[in-house]
């Protein structure tokens, strides 16, 4: 495969049981109205709600923020210094893969590693040690053993790159213990767990960032350049999806280990993965940033693509005959802005097709269209016909025009995301995005269900800024700061 996200969240610790009690805690049963609304946080802690409470329930007072206890992380750069110490949690396919690109970037040194399965642990730390840095502290201990590297006095960046269920709980340790958290997509899987994240964000004073990588690509960054230069007009609508055939790593026993990633198709109905599309839309419409996500409107095919997978291609006996799968095959979902835009999501992982991010916006004066990249704005093209964006290479961003061939997968954009991250933490820059981004993003997932689940009724996206989004801020659209 050569998509832009083949590597996305890959398993990086242990084997089912392990994971039955931290990362896979619902039943299909209880999943399918519970946990999903906002819980309780007066006492700082997400509460869990009632296994009988009804979609209904749930999306009662969803738009009611919780008291803010801290401060806003809007606009809060990070402290400078001269060197960015790390630690990694979860080093499989997608962790054992980015270290390479943390020990690309000078600057950064890997201090600590972690990871239940000692040989991946072990080949990471050689690996830090091939790049000429001191051996790193290795924590192999266990699923919990993480919460000692997040207490280490050298770690000023904990990144997350484990399954699903882990993510909410990593993050939070890691902020408690005074560290800034990266975290790959989603971040959470909860509303409750999303405003708990930003709640401890604003108290703790750390950073906490879904690290999109998606953001960072070429045409991404390069559309979202034209978007703000007024390029495409007043902006009208765009879309974003992860179609991405997964059935055969899906039900390969070694690539998810577990298998964590099929079993969250027992567990859910909506969009399981939302970021690779909601992200570059969001920063092409200043979601958060002057314009904010209102609602979503959720439907969602039947879920027959894994069935039928099984039924070809395993055999009599294997474990996952056991399993009743309830994830919609294709999920689309439409998102309201508070400018009255409409964003298009998609999600399907379970059928055959060819790769698509659709990657897509639409303005007054013309629309792009991604897989294949297309143009059409006015006065540049007439007749209907389709232009070549490939002429508009002198609206890519800086870090496109420096790192013209990055190393590391994704055609650059995960290498992109490394460098950025790292220098915005060296320079003591305020990070490209935040929680409030991080809440956004991931909010499809719960909110998704919930509206498949009531027919498509509309769910409403609580405000994660706390009204902040009103004022106008600078985002992914950055001046180099070497050179300013």
């Amino acid at each position: 495969m050569n998509d832009a996200a083949q590597q996305d969240n890959r398993t990086q610790s242990g084997d089912e049981d392990s994971m039955s009690r931290r990362s896979i805690l619902w039943t299909t049963a209880g999943v399918a109205g519970a946990g999903l609304g906002l819980g309780g946080l007066s006492s700082g802690t997400a509460a869990a709600a009632s296994p009988s409470r009804s979609p209904e329930a749930a999306v009662a007072g969803q738009a009611a923020a919780p008291k803010r206890r801290g401060r806003t992380m809007v606009g809060v750069p990070f402290d400078r210094r001269s060197t960015v110490r790390v630690g990694i949690v979860g080093l499989g396919n997608r962790g054992g893969g980015m270290i390479d690109l943390f020990l690309a970037v000078s600057g950064v040194q890997v201090v600590a590693v972690c990871d239940p399965v000692k040989t991946k642990a072990e080949r990471a730390a050689a690996k830090v040690t091939a790049a000429g840095q001191p051996a790193p502290a290795v924590y192999t201990n266990g699923e919990d053993d993480y919460e000692n590297l997040c207490k280490r006095g050298d770690v000023d960046f904990v990144y997350v790159a484990t399954p699903w269920g882990f993510h909410f709980e990593m993050a939070k340790t890691a902020m408690l213990n005074g560290k800034h958290v990266g975290v790959e997509c989603p971040i959470a899987l909860q509303l409750d767990q999303l405003w708990e994240l930003v709640d401890l964000s604003e108290r703790t004073r750390r950073h906490c960032m879904q690290l999109e990588n998606c953001c960072y690509g070429r045409n991404e960054m390069r559309v979202l350049r034209m978007a703000h230069a007024g390029l495409f007009g007043d902006l009208l609508h765009g879309a974003g999806a992860y179609n991405h055939d997964l059935r055969g790593l899906m039900f390969d026993p070694e690539y998810y280990e577990g298998p964590w990633r099929r079993l969250w198709h027992t567990r859910l109905r909506g969009d399981l993965y939302p970021n690779h599309g909601f992200g570059p839309v969001a920063n092409y419409m200043d979601i958060n940033r002057g314009d904010r996500a209102v609602s979503i409107t959720s439907v969602g095919s039947p879920s027959l693509g894994l069935a039928e997978y099984r039924k070809k291609n395993m055999p009599a006996g294997d474990p996952s005959w056991k399993e009743t799968y309830i994830e919609s095959d294709r999920t689309i979902s439409l998102v309201q802005t508070a400018k009255g835009r409409v964003i298009r999501l998609e999600h399907d992982v379970s059928t055959p097709h060819p790769y698509s991010r659709i990657n897509s916006l639409g303005g007054t004066k013309g629309v792009f269209e991604d897989y294949p990249a297309r143009i059409y704005i006015e006065p540049d093209h007439t007749n209907d016909n389709w232009g070549d964006f490939a002429k508009y290479t002198q609206w890519d961003h800086w870090l496109w025009k420096e790192h013209a061939n990055p190393p590391g997968g994704h055609g650059g954009m995960d290498y992109m995301l490394v460098f950025r991250l790292m220098q915005c933490m060296r320079l003591g820059l305020v990070p490209d995005f935040d929680v409030y981004d991080a809440a956004t993003w991931t909010s499809p997932v719960p909110l998704s269900h919930l509206s498949i689940k009531a027919k498509g009724a509309p769910q409403q996206i609580p405000d994660f800024t706390r009204g902040e989004w009103k004022k106008a801020r600078s985002g992914m659209d950055s001046e180099d700061p070497e050179k300013a």
